[in-house]
């Protein structure tokens, strides 16, 4: 009997756990990815409710809890960098945190001698058909596919080239901010530093690498153009927003230029009224993000992909019963965590925002 073939766009977090998923069910699987190879970078990602379920279907719940950052806490300072309260680490951390690269890592090893991974590439067009999916490439060449599935982030190209431009599903969350790491000199020793102020949030935190300072600069905008920009344009507008900052803020902002792994991204939502289409459906962040904010992404990425692989054991392969089936059943757990997004941005300097960009 012929498999039924699947591509999968994205080797994050939901591609790889809809990879093994699929793949344990009988199906070919092939993940293309257009980073170069496995991502080793990403701040820490954590694990709450039901994604425990899951992670111990794959048979990986106690590899991950060996990764565990074991972190203690944050503590709120005013301006001047004085204590004004203590948030205990479940708000940041979950019930169980890990380094993302070591999820990454793990889900990519176990999966890796039954799922083809196409590194170094990406989809360039999707034509829909009723046997099947054309894939057009823009390294390899086309391929024919009976199902493909978006895993590939907030900017998911298979979202675009399915459902439309970016705009019309993304809201802002009025917040945008930098990523870097630097020397620890605040000696931090698993714990964090969290200041916010009106319009603005600087938050500093130290993992399984002593030597490092995580530090992120969050701050008000009005939309998310600054994640089409250059660096420079960045670091321009990170540091208009932080001119006149006092506490740690100069030095910081000294060290974001030298740092070598700096990043820069807005806090969006993807909102949509489905997630599907024909044989083509979106899993993650890609249909769904609730927003970085939420404390959810991992958790709810995980499982998505499990709602959907097991729709599809339980619909005996029929797509359309069931994408229907995971929409529905996934829908209200993404509506509460995207509530919990919205709310959250306020402390990092964010506001309501709006739909689009």
């Amino acid at each position: 009997m012929t498999k039924t073939k699947v591509l999968i766009s994205g080797a994050s977090v939901a591609g790889p756990a809809l990879a093994y998923f699929l793949h344990r069910d009988g199906y070919d699987v092939t993940v293309v990815e257009r980073a170069p190879e496995l991502r080793d970078s990403g701040y820490a990602v954590d694990f709450r409710g039901r994604a425990f379920d899951v992670l111990e279907e794959m048979g990986i719940l106690a590899e991950i809890r060996e990764h565990d950052t074991k972190m203690r806490g944050t503590v709120l300072v005013d301006e001047r960098g004085v204590e004004t309260g203590r948030l205990p680490a479940e708000v940041f951390a979950g019930e169980l945190e890990v380094p993302k690269r070591e999820l990454t890592r793990i889900l990519h090893r176990i999966t890796a001698d039954g799922v083809a991974y196409v590194f170094d590439d990406s989809i360039s067009a999707l034509t829909r058909h009723e046997s099947g999916v054309t894939v057009e490439f823009e390294r390899s060449a086309a391929r024919e596919f009976d199902l493909v599935f978006g895993a590939d982030g907030v900017y998911s190209k298979v979202r675009q080239l399915t459902f439309g431009p970016h705009a019309d599903m993304l809201r802002h969350l009025g917040l945008s901010g930098a990523g870097f790491s630097t020397a620890n000199y605040l000696g931090l020793d698993r714990n964090g530093l969290l200041q916010h102020a009106t319009g603005t949030a600087i938050y500093l935190f130290s993992l399984d690498a002593a030597e490092r300072l995580t530090v992120s600069l969050s701050f008000g905008t009005a939309s998310p153009a600054l994640d089409r920009c250059g660096r420079d344009e960045q670091e321009k507008a990170v540091r208009a927003a932080f001119a006149g900052h006092g506490w740690q803020a100069p030095r910081l902002l000294e060290a974001m230029s030298e740092a070598d792994d700096f990043y820069f991204s807005s806090t969006c939502q993807v909102h949509m009224d489905r997630w599907s289409c024909g044989r083509i459906a979106l899993v993650g962040d890609s249909g769904y993000c609730a927003a970085p904010t939420s404390g959810m992404g991992t958790s709810q990425a995980l499982i998505g992909a499990w709602t959907l692989a097991r729709n599809l054991a339980s619909a005996g392969g029929d797509h359309t019963t069931a994408f229907a089936a995971y929409e529905a059943e996934l829908r209200p757990y993404v509506a509460e965590n995207q509530v919990k997004g919205r709310q959250a941005a306020v402390m990092f300097g964010g506001g309501a925002g709006s739909a689009g960009s």
